[in-house]
């Protein structure tokens, strides 16, 4: 267990005078003084800066925008704001922040939404000051239909880019490109709008900003606000005697459990859907043998959700109705529900922003807040819980994303080109590689150049076939009967909603019965079954030659493009009692092939005369202590990179490992563990030295995403292969 010391708040006072109305309207909710980063912010704003605020969660972030956006309206009445929010359930709760602040009807709010009603989106278009939406919504719904919102283009005075460390990896860089869409609309309407971007802390606020807007910031950093006592505990569910430690699902439930039996508003957050909904699951039926909460008190939370049912959860949360949550990320957001007083981190929630941001959903302003950190029986989870400074007191990673990425430019340049065509000269906007990628769609005939402007050839509008959160494309309904129960991804189906897969919801459990990739259909039906399934898949690497390259004492790095093809090749059926493996099932399903960035890690030569299986288990366990490290070294998801290894590659005859960027075209995170390369192997190295086994175990070495089955691992030649890597002096260490 750890303590973090609490902060006494720092105040500032605003340089620029607020209108009276607002300053009446601060009197009467009670605000008598600004932290140092609102009043900064105000001060900056007011004098026409781009800014960027990157302070903690629950610090008061929004008045760094709704104060200078107020002051805009009311000292000029024609003015608009756009809001952005990564998803619909903020902007509906930052409306009813924004509506408690505006000093009255002459300044109109609204959100413009998939769930705004049509017959209101007219006069919202027409009369509202300010606009809350998302980038999803301005990409389908605001941009190809410009023409209806030319009135509040040419008055557009303010865009505010909420929550920005979210927009990383895909959904960022086609933020980026929906955001220079919107600009470059403004501009032939002679208008530039200022830009206040606002972010969790994350390494690289200035940069992200830039890659997102096009634009350099004012940075505002200096968090005033004030904050409680954060007690973090470090928690490792004990093992069983089998060589199994008590599932992470099995021990979060049982801490919710306890702790919302003791009266404490707790919120638990999983990484995965699934993990979600087995909490919930575990966690009912805890209390219900123990009597002292009513099951309904404890609820779950994700996306898939219908919007209805979120905003239910959401209100019995905030109201006090519910006493426990269970969540995936979704709820990682500025969504207010009120006070928390615990929450719990059901495994490592990808990047250290992240966790700091769940962590800092407990307690608010200068309450004291629990954060409990459950590890998975996973390399990187039990590295962490035994090194947890590595996160208390650790940097926190930069936000990659690559606006610039092919295959994600080429879709917004058809966007673009269908909203107003594009000259030349407007193509740097997009970056120095969009000329380029303009040119190869008109020699595809996907745009047409001519009079000297890139034309879009069709009066159907590209942008809804583009889907901006991910790179898969088409969306798969899941369906009981003619009941839509939610939807998937195309590739997250392929591995989630394939035939014989268990799909949980709120509670309840489904069967796949088939999948129709064609119609985008997976059926299901409801069934009680006493297990959930895991999927496993594999992939073949075509790398190219290599375009950076650098010695690292026995290895050989490079840097180059590959194609990679994935397949599913089936699935594993777990109990839900633990993690236990109760059968494997094969799948059939289509490959899917994409060009991307990879890391090229050549090892020394095999000894033809030494014990072979010894060097091949080495090669492996590099491999796996590689990927387990490498998403704190790159600050992404560890589903964001794969992996693969090789004894002998056909065209060095030399032992090879491969990591790659499973994003067609890559989002940079390849480019940052190249930029990091000692400090990556060094992290595997002390990864699999910290951990006491002797023949490696889940706690270092094992994978579960293995499609070997973590056959032929070695981890005492891994170590001597990774000190070799560091420094030949510690080969024989």
């Amino acid at each position: 267990m750890q303590e973090l010391p609490p902060r006494s708040p720092t105040f500032a006072v605003p340089k620029r005078t607020f209108h009276h109305s607002i300053q009446e309207k601060l009197k009467q909710l009670q605000i008598e003084q600004l932290f140092t980063h609102q009043a900064h912010a105000f001060d900056a704003a007011m004098a026409g800066k781009d800014l960027m605020v990157v302070t903690g969660t629950n610090s008061g972030k929004t008045f760094c925008y709704n104060l200078p956006a107020m002051q805009i309206c009311v000292t000029e009445p024609a003015a608009r704001c756009l809001y952005l929010f990564p998803t619909k359930a903020l902007a509906q709760d930052q409306l009813s922040r924004l509506e408690a602040l505006t000093p009255g009807v002459q300044v109109r709010v609204g959100t413009y939404d998939g769930d705004t009603p049509t017959n209101q989106r007219s006069s919202l278009r027409k009369l509202a000051h300010i606009l809350l939406t998302n980038p999803d919504m301005l990409h389908i719904g605001i941009l190809p239909g410009h023409e209806n919102w030319t009135k509040f283009l040419k008055s557009l005075r303010l865009i505010v880019i909420d929550e920005m460390h979210v927009y990383r990896g895909v959904f960022g860089s086609n933020v980026g490109n929906v955001v220079r869409r919107l600009l470059r609309l403004c501009e032939a309407h002679r208008n530039r709008p200022q830009i206040i971007g606002c972010s969790a802390t994350i390494g690289n606020p200035e940069e992200l900003f830039q890659k997102i807007t096009g634009r350099i910031p004012t940075l505002i950093d200096e968090d005033g606000s004030p904050s409680g006592k954060r007690t973090f505990v470090f928690w490792n569910p004990p093992e069983l005697g089998n060589g199994q430690r008590l599932s992470a699902n099995v021990a979060t439930s049982e801490i919710l459990a306890s702790l919302s039996e003791s009266g404490m508003r707790t919120l638990a957050f999983s990484r995965a859907r699934v993990s979600a909904e087995l909490v919930l699951r575990y966690t009912r039926k805890r209390v219900e043998n123990g009597g002292l909460v009513a099951p309904k008190k404890i609820e779950s939370y994700r996306a898939g959700y219908t919007a209805k049912e979120r905003r239910e959860i959401e209100k019995s949360l905030f109201k006090g109705d519910l006493l426990g949550l269970s969540s995936t990320n979704a709820m990682e957001l500025g969504v207010d529900v009120g006070v928390l007083d615990a929450v719990i981190l059901n495994g490592y929630p990808g990047t250290a922003s992240s966790f700091w941001q769940q962590a800092g959903r407990a307690g608010r302003g200068s309450r004291d807040g629990l954060a409990v950190f459950v590890a998975h029986d996973d390399p990187l989870e039990q590295f962490l819980v035994r090194e947890p400074n590595t996160l208390l007191n650790g940097r926190i990673e930069n936000v990659a994303v690559n606006p610039q990425n092919v295959q994600i430019l080429g879709q917004h340049l058809l966007c673009a080109a269908h909203e107003r065509p594009i000259s030349p000269s407007e193509l740097p906007r997009f970056g120095e590689n969009a000329l380029d990628v303009a040119e190869g769609l008109d020699r595809s005939g996907e745009l047409e150049f001519r009079a000297g402007m890139f034309f879009y050839p069709s009066m159907e509008p590209p942008a809804p076939k583009v889907n901006i959160r991910s790179g898969g494309g088409e969306q798969i309904r899941l369906r009981q009967g003619e009941i839509e129960i939610g939807t998937m991804e195309r590739w997250r189906a392929m591995t989630s909603a394939h035939e014989g897969a268990v799909y949980l919801h709120r509670g309840a459990s489904f069967v796949i019965r088939s999948l129709d990739l064609d119609n985008g259909i997976a059926e299901m039906e409801e069934q009680s079954v006493d297990y959930y399934t895991q999927s496993m898949a594999e992939s073949v690497l075509d790398p190219k030659p290599a375009f950076r390259e650098t010695e690292l004492h026995s290895f050989h790095a490079g840097l180059a493009g590959v194609t990679v093809t994935d397949q599913v090749t089936g699935y594993r059926s777990k109990s839900l009692d633990g993690d236990t493996v109760l059968g494997v099932e094969a799948l059939d399903l289509p490959a899917v092939t994409y060009d991307t960035i990879c890391i090229r890690l050549d090892l020394p030569g095999l000894d033809l005369e030494a014990d072979m299986e010894l060097q091949i288990g080495g090669i492996h366990g590099v491999e796996h202590a590689l990927l387990a490290v490498a998403p704190i070294i790159a600050g992404c998801d560890r589903g964001d990179l794969g992996s693969a290894w090789y004894s002998m590659f056909h065209d060095t005859m030399r032992p090879a490992v491969f990591v790659f960027d499973k994003t067609p075209g890559g989002v940079g995170l390849c480019e940052k563990l190249f930029d990091s390369l000692t400090g990556w192997v060094h992290a595997a190295l002390q990864l699999l030295t910290t951990c006491q086994c002797d023949a490696g175990c889940p706690a270092c070495l094992l994978s579960s995403r293995c499609v070997s089955y973590n056959d032929t691992l070695n981890k005492k030649e891994a170590i001597r292969l990774l000190r070799a890597g560091i420094s030949p002096s510690l080969t024989n260490n």
